[in-house]
């Protein structure tokens, strides 16, 4: 009987021993499942992260164009087709403001003058007013009754925010062209127009109205030749 024992005893520890080996070979297998699991869970994240990171990572192309004549060197705004509409449309009345207040032909000049009010303040009509006057010696009146007239190219529109962070300011920077009564272009000069607006209240005047139907309206404006030794221009012009 005790050689019974002793072969039940080993056996019973065979099987133990047994029993063990492959609880440790099950926990092994659980441990290593969960270590793939989470590399795995990784590299999913590590991807994912990649994903939303390579919008932020682009490149923006851009022109720097510089000025034949001045030698200014700007940086060309690239058009996304997003900017907001109200951007969209202020670039448009500083364009227009500019073109038809600051250049001058004969034949339109009443009409020009007459839309040029429709976007002035009452103190800068009041310059205008001076400025045209045939009193004024400086006059276009005087000065381009020999037919000749001024043509104007708008270079460039940008915008300034205010500290306070409003963005009613603006720089509109163009070049006048002179030309003779054959019209053969003559003389261009390059100048800098600073511009604080807004816009208000449309017009009543249905004629105004169709000049100006949404109230902007120029509450200062400063013109500078962009070459020093250029001729200073009437900021009324």
């Amino acid at each position: 009987m005790s050689s019974e024992q002793a072969l039940t005893g080993y056996l019973e520890e065979a099987a133990s021993w047994d029993a063990d080996r492959v609880a440790q070979s099950a926990r092994a297998a659980a441990v290593a499942w969960r270590v793939a699991a989470a590399g795995w869970l990784c590299a999913l994240a590590s991807i994912a992260a990649l994903a939303l990171l390579v919008p932020l990572k682009r490149v923006e192309p851009y022109l720097i164009r510089v000025d034949n004549t001045t030698g200014v060197v700007d940086l060309v705004p690239l058009y996304s087709g997003h900017a907001s509409l109200g951007q969209a449309v202020s670039r448009y009345f500083l364009a227009h403001y500019i073109t038809v207040c600051e250049g001058f032909d004969y034949s339109l000049a009443q009409s020009d003058y007459e839309e040029c009010g429709a976007f002035n303040s009452a103190r800068l009509n009041q310059a205008l007013y001076a400025s045209w006057n045939r009193a004024n010696p400086s006059s276009p009146l005087n000065v381009h009754k020999d037919g000749s007239s001024e043509s104007v190219r708008i270079e460039s529109v940008s915008f300034f925010d205010r500290a306070s962070g409003g963005a009613d300011l603006a720089q509109v920077r163009f070049a006048r062209t002179e030309h003779e009564g054959d019209a053969v272009p003559g003389r261009v000069t390059h100048w800098i127009a600073s511009i604080e607006y807004r816009y208000g209240k449309p017009p009543d005047d249905p004629r105004i109205r169709t000049w100006n139907p949404l109230g902007f309206e120029v509450l200062d404006l400063r013109i500078e030749p962009e070459v020093i030794g250029a001729a200073p221009e009437s900021a009324g012009r």
